[in-house]
């Protein structure tokens, strides 16, 4: 065997079927990016029909109700249909996630009984401890600190992790470290994200590590941060996201 031939069969022993690398980064097939992109499009038009507020808690069958029934949306394509059954029932664990599961169901309904809508944020908040919480927050930091995410049911969690996938060109490796898979976020069930009124994106990102509301967060009992710096699922650094313990 020559050397150019012995090189090919080498690589070729460590693809995946999907094409990544073994011990690389895992990318979507090309046809499953083309889904990815279309599916991106679709969420995208039910955002706008339903409205924000209601796409964070609405579920997939009323999604795919809406799709159907409404020429503005259009139905979800088989490819889209696999696709998204890939990326809610997939193990994690081959993207670098090590998170745990806290929704099993992709069918999962959240009743408006058992949420609040908080005003001037388009976010809902679980009533009980979620909600106890989150007021308290705000009594003892000041109204300086906002919500900026809340309840997010699979339809909400999915797309945005399509998104991500999307503008990491198809690396599902990449996109995990930055956003929980659809069936793995803690919005599903009780957690929410605060930010620092007027900061816009910076919220997001490590920066909010560095606001008085964060410092004075870090001191309070009834809260805790779900993902610090090197933590055990995997994911990015989020001092914004509060865990509700």
């Amino acid at each position: 065997m020559n050397r150019r031939v012995f090189l090919y069969t080498l690589v070729s022993s460590c693809v995946f079927a999907n094409g990544s690398l073994l011990g690389s980064d895992v990318y979507l097939s090309s046809s499953e990016f083309e889904s990815l992109k279309l599916l991106r499009k679709r969420l995208i038009r039910l955002i706008h029909f339903i409205g924000y507020a209601n796409f964070n808690i609405v579920s997939f069958d009323d999604a795919l109700f809406y799709a159907r029934n409404y020429p503005k949306i259009g139905s979800f394509t088989k490819d889209e249909l696999n696709l998204i059954e890939k990326l809610f029932y997939e193990k994690q664990r081959q993207y670098g996630f090590y998170g745990a599961k806290t929704c099993s169901d992709i069918h999962n309904k959240i009743s408006k009984k058992d949420v609040i809508k908080i005003p001037y944020t388009g976010h809902y908040l679980f009533l009980g401890k979620p909600y106890d919480d989150y007021m308290r927050l705000r009594k003892d930091i000041g109204d300086t600190l906002i919500l900026t995410s809340g309840v997010r049911n699979v339809v909400k969690q999915l797309y945005l992790y399509v998104n991500k996938i999307y503008k990491k060109g198809g690396n599902i490796t990449k996109a995990t470290i930055d956003i929980a898979p659809p069936a793995y976020s803690y919005h599903t069930v009780s957690d929410f994200d605060v930010g620092r009124v007027g900061w816009g994106y910076r919220n997001f990102t490590s920066d909010f590590a560095l606001t008085n509301e964060f410092r004075k967060m870090r001191k309070l009992s009834y809260i805790s941060m779900r993902y610090d710096k090197n933590n055990n699922d995997g994911v990015r650094y989020e001092p914004w996201h509060v865990e509700v313990i």
